[in-house]
């Protein structure tokens, strides 16, 4: 009589497959997760060049002001790590879009980031002291500025006029090496992008 023998997998055999599986999968999570989390900080810092670039190309474009303001991170479940609000001629004008920065990469100042604008390693483009996360309004008052209006002429200024130079910073709380910058020059609407890296036994920033 023939066999009637089925072949296939045991119970056990099928275990220690599911449970390789596990392995691998949780080490290529694990091993992901820093790529990741630098993609993120990427994003928010695209989104920051993106956001006052495409400002300032539509004031030139439409002639008329578009108006770039800063949020600050947003504490909670819903919360998130800032926000940059583009709108038409003032604050509260029609929306040209909204970004939203990840939970984990915020709009913040890193203990440990250059605070000269003379020495070096000094603020990017010389800059503020590092004192505001947003800090516009170069040498008007105190500085510490949220919000530039870009102008059809192609200039950045603030509410009263004057000429906006600027910076902002973002990164991941407690990562220094994740800082990143973009600068406003504001006759020029110039913006300039930053990475902070390792000098030595110290950081610097330099230019993207």
């Amino acid at each position: 009589m023939a066999s009637t023998k089925t072949s296939g997998f045991s119970l056990l055999e099928l275990m220690l497959t599911v449970s390789i599986s596990l392995i691998l999968t949780g080490i290529a999570t694990v091993s992901f997760q820093p790529v990741m989390a630098e993609q993120r900080v990427n994003n928010a810092y695209n989104y920051t060049l993106t956001a006052l670039r495409r400002a300032r190309e539509a004031a030139a474009g439409d002639m008329r002001v578009y108006v770039v303001t800063f949020g600050p991170p947003v504490a909670g479940p819903n919360g998130n790590g800032g926000t940059i609000t583009v709108t038409q001629n003032t604050t509260t004008g029609p929306v040209l879009f909204v970004a939203t920065l990840p939970t984990d990469v915020t709009f913040h100042l890193e203990p440990g980031i250059p605070n000269s604008p003379i020495t070096a390693p000094t603020t990017p483009d010389g800059f503020g002291s590092a004192a505001f996360a947003f800090d516009f309004d170069q040498g008007i008052g105190a500085g510490g500025g949220t919000t530039i209006y870009f102008q059809p002429d192609g200039s950045a200024r603030d509410v009263n006029g004057n000429i906006n130079n600027g910076i902002v910073y973002m990164g991941r709380p407690g990562d220094i090496y994740s800082c990143r910058a973009v600068t406003l020059w504001g006759y020029t609407s110039r913006i300039r992008g930053w990475r902070l890296y390792k000098n030595g036994a110290g950081v610097a920033w330099s230019q993207q």
